[in-house]
């Protein structure tokens, strides 16, 4: 266990740099104290780390040096092959470079894992796009993961729920969401999220930006997306399900806001769903049929009688004509 923390620090010494005592602990899990026992180690050793005092002080390795162990463990190996993903390298231009880097790897293998990391492809496979719809066109993401990775500003004009507008951004990173690629971008201070299908034109420009040294995006994109939801999703709507309604709110990927309470004596159960309107919520539970009911709040109610009011004189009439 020890050996492996202590080659871990030294990695991190070799591809992030400078890295405090807290920082390094807080990586490893382990105490400021064990951390330091751990540094005397690497030094005894012979690795050339030393530390700097001061408030951007830190451990570091002497300048120039670095180890030539890259050895992988079987199971990081196959990790690596798992994590290549083919259609989103492919949608970012990657996909002839995945491939190389994955040939290249797999021929540095020993000859008795290279079996066991071709297997993961063939057995395990990411399809990010929801059942019966298809990935939104990714026309401009070429460019936009160039601009990201050379951190060059962008000139957007964007679909937004309030019309067309204008912008010039700086991106900081995409993120790939249930088959759709969001861009986090800087406009002025304030950081925010487009979804990159909306982008009707855009231009790289010539600028470059600085990228804020405290900004990552798996906490921003984490952060955004609970407080989207929480904004989003004000109101509640108290349901009865059938046992088919349960497993299509399931199927639909539909949650809760709180545990379902216990069947009724007809066999259907009340549950209560987070809502962002009443006219989304129509649109929702529509889809559920006549596998569930609605019973607060009134005013969806009401309007889910009207839509199938609509619906049965609507086909009341076809059946009619035919």
């Amino acid at each position: 266990m020890r050996a492996s923390r202590l080659l871990t620090i030294l990695m991190l010494l070799q591809t992030r740099g400078r890295m405090s005592a807290p920082a390094l602990a807080e990586e490893l899990e382990v105490s400021i104290r064990t951390l330091y026992r751990d540094i005397d180690q690497l030094s005894a050793s012979g690795v050339p780390v030393y530390a700097e005092r001061g408030r951007a002080g830190g451990f570091q390795l002497l300048d120039g040096w670095r180890t030539r162990l890259t050895g992988l463990t079987a199971a990081e190996a196959q990790a690596m092959f798992l994590a290549g993903l083919p259609g989103p390298a492919a949608q970012l231009g990657l996909g002839d470079a995945m491939a190389a880097a994955q040939l290249k790897l797999l021929a540095a293998l020993p000859a008795d894992w290279q079996a066991d990391a071709r297997r993961v492809s063939s057995r395990f496979h990411l399809d990010p796009v929801g059942w019966y719809r298809s990935a939104a066109p990714t026309d401009h993401l070429p460019a936009v993961a160039e601009a990201v990775w050379g951190e060059r500003r962008l000139r957007i004009r964007y679909d937004s729920w309030r019309g067309i507008v204008e912008r010039e951004i700086d991106p900081l990173g995409l993120v790939l969401k249930a088959g759709d690629w969001y861009l986090a971008a800087l406009v002025g201070k304030d950081p925010r999220t487009y979804r990159l299908s909306n982008v009707v034109e855009l231009t790289v420009l010539d600028q470059h930006f600085v990228r804020p040294a405290d900004f990552t995006l798996a906490q921003y994109w984490t952060a955004s997306t609970r407080r989207f939801e929480a904004e989003i999703q004000r109101d509640s709507a108290v349901l009865r399900l059938s046992p088919r309604g349960l497993m299509l709110l399931r199927n639909f990927g539909l949650t809760p806001a709180e545990p379902a309470s216990a069947p009724e004596a007809d066999g259907w159960t009340r549950i209560t769903l987070s809502i962002e309107t009443i006219d989304s919520a129509v649109q929702e539970l529509l889809r559920l049929g006549a596998e569930a009911e609605v019973v607060e709040p009134p005013a969806l109610r009401e309007r889910m009688a009207e839509a199938a009011g609509r619906l049965a004189a609507l086909y009341g009439t076809v059946s009619a004509q035919a």
